[in-house]
């Protein structure tokens, strides 16, 4: 007889319980009784959560769910629920991955980072906020994981030579700060750009699909709003780090940057390649900022698309795609016939990334056309009682101490639709609930399973999940203070969002 090993039973349950809860609800549940399309796309997002929390399959092929039940409940067309799979978000997501890659292959992330450090000096503070910078700075444009993957190699080096010069014990406590280090400003910068993390163009497409005649969430002014939450965040996570893990200055002897130096000097001269990948990664940056026209006050700044026929065929996954097509046209000089890119390298992108944002994107479609969305605003309409800033903190909260155990993508997608729902039978304007919920969904720093930076640090086996429950306990608290007050006083100035008046363009 055939034995399941533990994690081949834990999946087989997980699978078998998560088909059972749908069927019951098909069955027995009657969310609106003059629609049933409600209870079914309930029922279609409870198997999906499901299934996304215990992984019983991966993430990705839970994500095509939607493909095949929503035609078959009758809550969609197969067509249109095939469309919602591929968009000018996942463009983006795909173009601006390419470029990162291009980075990548030619070490050009590298030597940004190393170029931080030996900027930012020795000191302890000072290595700390170099890593700490270089990692946030990277993270804005690669993803969170790739930038914390190339981070580590150099930390571990970094961490060793300060073994050897001051010695293991007198350091253990402050290379638990650069590990924790490492992690946070990885989150904490991807959430300042839209590529930066997953959840930022979950959000960005969901609430297009949610509310299709509301002004674009451009890169632009995403990064206006976002961009001063990050560096707050930064500074604040800095400091408590440091002060939390500072070996002292007793125990802190004279540390060389030779070996940063080292590592510089092993990479050679600065090459063809890289200088034209970084020049093509700043104008992919300028012409995201600048694309559409940025409204500060009564000051206007044209964005350069104006000059065009139709500047709303224009987006962020256009501006993508095509500073990304460049680097395949643009020859290589260290190889005949080669270009700058080639698709060996492209094949590295996360193509189930890209499925689970359409799993994501064709959740918040059922939830818009069966009416799901308006019947969960419905239930929780007494919220309306509380003053906003009390509801965005509730939104807040719920949200980081949610995705330290579940997928802060899954979860985004989950929640973002429900929300959405929640302002319309509530009358507040969308963006209240929606922008801290998907900030949040970053702020995640207790647990190893929170985030991939979280579980990739804890696997170097430099440190115990005590000391990152304990810190990230207390920034998990600070950061729900930060969000709420950004969201409220600086999202109201970037987004022109009255608090008292429920926009024209989110009524149904």
């Amino acid at each position: 007889m055939l034995k399941l090993s533990n994690l081949d039973l834990k999946q087989t349950i997980s699978i078998f319980l998560g088909l059972v809860i749908f069927i019951l609800i098909i069955i027995f549940g009657e969310l609106d009784a003059k629609n049933p399309l409600v209870t079914y796309t309930f029922a279609v997002a409870i198997l999906m959560a499901f299934w996304w929390i215990t992984e019983a399959i991966p993430l990705a092929i839970t994500s095509l769910l939607p493909v095949v039940l929503f035609p078959l409940l009758g809550v969609m067309n197969g067509k249109d629920v095939s469309s919602t799979y591929f968009n000018h978000v996942i463009f983006l997501f795909i173009g601006g991955f390419i470029v990162a890659l291009a980075m990548q292959k030619w070490n050009l992330h590298k030597r940004i980072a190393l170029k931080i450090l030996l900027f930012t000096g020795v000191s302890p503070g000072r290595i700390l906020l170099g890593f700490m910078l270089a990692t946030s700075f990277l993270s804005m444009w690669i993803s969170n994981t790739a930038t914390t993957m190339m981070m580590i190699p150099i930390l571990i080096s970094i961490i060793s030579k300060l073994e050897e010069t001051i010695g293991k014990k007198e350091i253990s406590k402050y290379s638990i700060g650069l590990m924790l280090g490492v992690a946070y400003s990885a989150s904490i910068g991807g959430i300042a750009t839209l590529v930066g993390t997953p959840p930022n163009l979950s959000f960005s497409r969901i609430f297009q699909i949610m509310f299709p005649q509301a002004p674009e969430i451009s890169f632009a002014n995403w990064f206006f709003f976002a961009l001063p939450v990050s560096i707050i965040f930064f500074v604040v996570v800095w400091i408590f780090l440091y002060y939390r893990f500072n070996p002292g200055k007793d125990k802190w002897k004279a540390v060389s940057s030779d070996s940063i130096k080292d590592q510089y000097k092993e990479l050679g001269k600065v090459t063809y390649e890289e200088k034209i990948i970084f020049i093509d990664f700043i104008a992919l940056a300028v012409l995201w900022l600048t694309r559409s026209d940025i409204v500060i006050g009564n000051f206007t700044v044209p964005g350069w698309s104006n000059i065009f026929a139709d500047a709303s065929y224009i987006n962020d996954g256009t501006v993508a795609i095509a500073m990304s097509i460049l680097l395949f046209l643009i020859p290589s000089k260290s190889g005949k016939g080669k270009s700058l890119m080639d698709w060996k390298t492209t094949a590295k992108l996360p193509w189930h990334i890209v499925l689970l944002f359409g799993g994501g994107f064709a959740l918040a479609s059922g939830f818009k056309e069966s009416g799901l969305s308006l019947w969960f605003g419905e239930q929780l309409s007494w919220i309306v009682y509380l003053h906003p800033i009390l509801i965005i903190a509730i939104i807040a909260f719920m949200m980081t101490f949610m995705t330290e155990l579940t997928s802060n993508t899954a979860t985004t997608e989950m929640l973002l639709p429900v929300l959405a729902g929640l302002s319309i039978s509530t009358q507040i304007n969308p963006l209240l609930f929606m922008l801290p919920a998907t900030l949040s969904a970053s702020m995640a720093f207790m647990l190893p399973v929170a985030t991939p930076p979280n579980a990739i640090i804890f696997g170097t086996n430099r440190i115990r999940i005590i000391d990152m429950a304990r810190t990230g306990l207390i920034l998990n608290l600070i950061g729900v203070i930060i969000i709420t007050l950004a969201t409220y006083f600086i999202g109201q100035y970037i987004f022109d969002i009255d608090v008292n008046v429920f926009p024209e363009w989110a009524v149904f």
